[in-house]
């Protein structure tokens, strides 16, 4: 796919100062889903209601897949033409991840004092730590990019990928948490025996240890709906518990309306020995944001993405005690205290995590 590029010259709402040209170039954008093309769709959407922006970006297929390795490959070709295009230099040039740092210096050379922003996601720092071949050389890759961008500045979704990136020698002294558009209008009505978890199976989402090693600390009528795509075999025996229902995949608009009829939704993540870790946990702002009581794992980017005893609750990581104790809690709460905790807890997330606080966070990272 060829890469598209939009201008965007809307004066800044609310009276405010213009913030400097920005020049965001990404390889993750529509029509390919997931967390990082949201990201770069909606980032460059609120920043451009604060000041001018160019967007270099590189489509994903039409069936919802990121681009090919040949498009990828030619990326920086069709990167250098979408730059002698630019009628104005940028003040910021902003890198969508971090895999794409190389480009910086495509972009400097036709803008040489702008100022180097590159965004920094779990994945970005997380692959390495997988170990092998393919882990090996993209950490290597990582840390070449850490000695020849010492003049960048890196914003981490969270305090976990800023202390990971800061082990790799990148320069990261920005957070800016993520946001969520999923909302959804909680009835009142929920299942209260019925627990969801969503997401990815994969070991560090710590379904298979919370179904191994917590449910049968709990009632034993009592089940947990699991919804997300089949990722690591490891994870496939959990969805043979008797207790457990596997839906697969679910359209945004239906899982909505899943995290708030349930009596709560579980992010029981843990710390694998391979040293990955969750980079934000985006999963628990869509669920608090849409009406759903959270609980999830103290670790990683999760310490970011749920603002504890407000947005939901933060559990000690791998402690089955702590987890069954908090769940049983939650479930005995009277209608009056739950109804009363998802209020509040759902304004404020849908307050916190939202776009336009991004933008804003982003935009002083700037400076």
């Amino acid at each position: 796919m060829m890469a598209s590029t939009h201008h965007y010259e809307a004066a800044a709402e609310n009276g405010e100062a213009m913030a400097p040209r920005v020049l965001f170039i990404t390889r993750k954008w529509g029509p390919a889903v997931g967390g990082m093309e949201t990201y770069c769709e909606r980032l460059t959407e609120e920043l451009a209601k604060l000041g001018p922006i160019d967007v270099i970006a590189l489509k994903g297929q039409s069936d919802g897949q990121p681009p090919s390795v040949l498009s990828l490959l030619l990326f920086p070709l069709t990167v250098l033409a979408a730059l002698f295009r630019l009628k104005t230099p940028p003040a910021i040039v902003h890198l969508g991840d971090m895999a794409v740092w190389p480009l910086a210096f495509i972009a400097l050379a036709f803008a040489p004092k702008a100022k180097v922003i590159i965004s920094a996601h779990g994945t970005d720092v997380a692959y390495g730590a997988r170990g092998g071949i393919k882990g090996g050389l993209y950490q290597l890759y990582m840390k070449l990019g850490a000695a020849f961008s010492k003049n960048a500045k890196v914003i981490a979704n969270s305090r976990a990928t800023k202390a990971r990136l800061n082990q790799i020698g990148w320069n990261c002294d920005a957070i800016v948490p993520l946001a969520t558009d999923l909302l959804a209008q909680p009835d009142g009505d929920f299942n209260s025996k019925q627990l969801l978890f969503a997401g990815r199976l994969v070991k560090r989402k710590g379904l298979g240890w919370f179904v191994n090693e917590v449910l049968s600390l709990l009632p034993n009528d009592l089940r947990v709906s699991v919804v997300g795509t089949k990722w690591d075999e490891s994870e496939d025996a959990a969805l043979e518990h008797p207790q457990v229902d596997f839906l697969g995949s679910m359209p945004q608009a239906e899982l909505a309306q899943q995290f708030s009829k349930a009596a709560c939704v579980i992010v029981p993540n843990i710390d694998p020995e391979n040293g990955e870790y969750e980079g934000f946990g985006l999963v628990a702002c869509e669920a608090a944001s849409a009406g759903g009581l959270v609980l999830a794992g103290k670790t990683g980017g999760l310490t970011d993405a749920v603002q504890d005893g407000q947005t939901g609750f933060l559990i000690e990581a791998g402690n089955a005690q702590k987890w069954a104790a908090k769940v049983a809690q939650v479930l005995s709460q009277s209608p009056e205290e739950r109804a009363e905790f998802l209020t509040t807890s759902q304004s404020l997330a849908q307050e916190y995590y939202s776009w336009n606080r991004v933008a804003k966070q982003t935009s002083q990272a700037y400076s």
